[in-house]
């Protein structure tokens, strides 16, 4: 029998597939990477993928377009990003013990334990990233059609697995809610705090910091008010 929610991997597909291109054209057009993490692109990628063997275990034959997409396209994100780097010794040894946990547990207990790391595995994916944003003074480096798609997939996902009673799905779609709703809400206070009188500037660091406007000379020139 027909029923609509079904195709609820469809309407996600449609968000997956161009959601990492925002963020990689604004790399590479501003090679600002303040707020974004590569550890968040790396474990996108590597998740992924898991869930994409996932998806083939359970036969939701639809899901497998939006995980094939987000595993390639973070991975060009996670490159972009080591190329600029962000890359760090350590996080990247703990992604490797990660990815060795799910093929341990794939081997040992196949879908079954696959899908048990794979419930808590977003909350782990996304939390670099909220950690990064939340740490920098303006994440300008974020961009934000990336966590809107991110935040319209992650709801179809949630509807997908109510309909399936997956837990699995349940938790990754509430998690992603979740962060898309955390980075949003980063990303519109800063925007908001930008117009209401402050400008960047840059520290010793180069990384972007926020200062009052400077009441502009005779000379055009910005000076300290007195």
């Amino acid at each position: 029998m027909f029923n609509l929610l079904d195709y609820a991997p469809i309407a996600a597909t449609a968000f997956a597939i161009p959601q990492f291109v925002p963020q990689i054209v604004k790399l590479r057009g501003t090679h600002d990477t303040a707020g974004v993490s590569w550890s968040w692109a790396a474990l996108t990628s590597l998740d992924n993928a898991a869930w994409l063997a996932y998806f083939v275990l359970s036969g939701y034959w639809t899901a497998l377009v939006p995980s094939c997409s987000a595993t390639l396209l973070a991975a060009v994100l996670a490159a972009q990003l080591t190329l600029s780097g962000l890359a760090r010794r350590r996080p990247a040894l703990l992604i490797g013990a990660w990815a060795t946990l799910l093929a341990a547990a794939f081997l040992v207990a196949g879908r079954a334990g696959l899908g048990v790391l794979l419930t808590g595995a977003f909350a782990l994916q996304v939390t670099p990233s909220i950690w990064t944003a939340y740490r920098v003074e303006r994440p300008t480096g974020v961009s934000r059609a990336t966590w809107l798609l991110i935040l319209g997939e992650l709801s179809c996902w949630t509807v997908f697995g109510l309909h399936k009673s997956d837990p699995r799905l349940i938790a990754l779609g509430l998690t992603g809610i979740t962060a898309a709703a955390l980075m949003l809400s980063r990303l519109r206070r800063t925007r908001s705090a930008s117009r209401g009188g402050l400008t960047d500037r840059p520290d010793s660091n180069g990384r972007n910091l926020l200062s009052p406007r400077r009441a502009p000379t005779r000379s055009g020139r910005g000076s300290p008010a007195r």
